[in-house]
C-alpha cells in the first residue's frame, strides 16, 4: 500500500496553527505574530494575503527584519523579482552578513539568468554559512562543474557546446541525470540571459538534484 503526503493545505496541523495565530492577532493587531502568520499564508500558498500582513505589520514595525525577510520570501513565491530584490537589498543595508539574505538573491538573479550574479551571492551565503548544503550544490552546478561527467557517448556530448541545447538538457532531465541538464541550461544562460526555456530548465534542474524544498 502507497501513502501519500496531504498538501499543507489539507494539513490540520497548519490549519489549526493558522486558525489560532488569526485569533491571536484579532485580540492584539499590533502582535507581531503576524509575520509568523504571513509565513504560514505563505508556505499554503496564500500569497496576496501574506503580502498584505506583511506589509500592514512593516508600516508599524518597519525594523523587523523577520518580517521583511518573509515579505521578500512571500514576493519570490508569487514571481515578484523586483519587488523581492527591493525588499533583500532593504535588508543587505542594515545586515550585510544575513546569508539567507543573500541565496534569496541569488534566486532572484538565477531566475533572471543573470548567473554571474547568482554566484556571487551564493558564495557569500556560504561564506557565511558552510552548512548550507543547498547554496553548495547551486553554486557547484551554477558555476558549471558538474560533480563527474560521464564518460562514453553522453560524456562527449556534454563537453561539446554543439549539444547545448534545450532540447539536450530536458532529455537529460528526464534521464535523471539533472547535474548534467544544469551544466547544459546554464552554458545557455551565459550566453543568452533572457532565455526562458533555459531559465525554466535550470530552475527545474536544481530542484531535482536538491530534492527537498526550504521552508
Amino acid at each position: 500500500m502507497t501513502s501519500s503526503k496531504a498538501p499543507p493545505y489539507d494539513d490540520p496541523t497548519t490549519a489549526l496553527a493558522i486558525r489560532r495565530y488569526e485569533e491571536r492577532l484579532a485580540r492584539d493587531p499590533t502582535s507581531l505574530a503576524f509575520a509568523t502568520l504571513a509565513d504560514l499564508y505563505r508556505k499554503v500558498g496564500r500569497i496576496s494575503e501574506a503580502i498584505a500582513l506583511c506589509r500592514d505589520g512593516l508600516r508599524r514595525v518597519p525594523h523587523y527584519t523577520t518580517a521583511r525577510l518573509i515579505l521578500a520570501k512571500t514576493l519570490l513565491a508569487g514571481g515578484d523579482l523586483v519587488a523581492a530584490e527591493s525588499e533583500l537589498d532593504a535588508i543587505l543595508a542594515g545586515s550585510p552578513n544575513d546569508a539567507e539574505c543573500h541565496r534569496l538573491l541569488a534566486e532572484v538573479h538565477r531566475r533572471r539568468g543573470d548567473l554571474p550574479a547568482s554566484v556571487r551571492h551564493l558564495e557569500t551565503a556560504v561564506g557565511l554559512d558552510p552548512g548550507d548544503r543547498d547554496a553548495q550544490t547551486a553554486l557547484r552546478l551554477l558555476r558549471g562543474a558538474p560533480g563527474g561527467v560521464p564518460e562514453g557517448g553522453l560524456g562527449r556530448a556534454l563537453r561539446d557546446d554543439v549539444f547545448a541545447t534545450a532540447t539536450f538538457g530536458e532529455a537529460c532531465l528526464e534521464q535523471g541525470l539533472a547535474e548534467e541538464a544544469a551544466d547544459v541550461f546554464g552554458r545557455l544562460l551565459r550566453k543568452d540571459p533572457a532565455n526562458q526555456r533555459a531559465r525554466d530548465g535550470l530552475e527545474r534542474a536544481l530542484r531535482a538534484k536538491s530534492g527537498r524544498k526550504r521552508g
